[in-house]
């Protein structure tokens, strides 16, 4: 987008040829019709027929990628990166320091004015609740989940917000009468676990707003990888 201001506003799908290879990354526009990072070109092109295709460029991404790591890095006490485009902070204990809110707040803004990005961030008190609210204020925003408001903010949105819960797991919590995440803490534990198994358990938790990830701080990778999709299939 930032290379060509045409594609703003237009559902864009980047990644391989129509028939091949995978969804890289998708516009906004693109993901309201279902298309979705990581998912077929095939089945994208299906969802969205009308969408823009376009070849990503690896390098690219890998670069601002690299810049984005640089300003984070140069600014946070603690970081995890856990993807191309996507990091972990945390500020345990620096409220005595400064303001939270205020300093992520700033290091957005600066990251938006050195690279162009859009950026959006979720702040709350665990890595869980902060990749929901990251998710929810999307595109280009940012969401504050104060501390004791993890359980209200969840209660609403669709319990597949939730990692894990793909579309064999949301058909058997909704034939459970299980819609919104807010409706599994009408259960017990032992209901819960009765139906899901041990995961029942950890459902009832994160509905909650509990979860015990921790940041894992972040390392310069060793290695480079590269992958190319074919146009026909080959064996090895």
């Amino acid at each position: 987008m930032l290379n060509n201001p045409f594609l703003l506003g237009k559902a864009v799908i980047v990644g391989g040829t129509k028939d091949r290879g995978v969804v890289t990354t998708c516009s906004y526009e693109a993901r309201k019709f279902g298309v979705r990072s990581a998912m077929p070109m095939k089945q994208a092109m299906q969802l969205c027929p009308h969408a823009i295709l376009v070849q990503g460029t690896r390098g690219e991404y890998s670069r601002y990628s690299r810049w984005v790591t640089e300003i984070i890095a140069a600014k946070a006490p603690l970081f995890e990166k856990a993807s191309i485009d996507e990091f972990f902070i945390d500020l345990t204990g620096m409220d005595k320091f400064f303001n939270p809110l205020q300093w992520t707040i700033d290091l957005r803004h600066l990251i938006m004015n050195e690279t162009k990005l859009p950026i959006s961030f979720g702040l709350s008190s665990n890595k869980m609740i902060s990749k929901i609210a990251t998710d929810e204020a999307k595109p280009n925003g940012y969401l504050y989940i104060p501390p004791g408001k993890e359980k209200e903010f969840l209660a609403p949105l669709p319990v597949n917000k939730f990692s894990g819960v793909g579309e064999q797991t949301f058909l058997k919590l909704k034939s459970l009468g299980i819609h919104l995440i807010g409706d599994i803490l009408q259960h017990d534990t032992k209901y819960l676990e009765k139906e899901l198994g041990k995961w029942g358990v950890d459902l009832y938790l994160k509905a909650q707003g509990i979860s015990t990830s921790i940041v894992a701080p972040y390392r310069e990778a060793k290695s480079i990888s590269n992958e190319n999709t074919f146009h026909e299939n080959i064996a090895d």
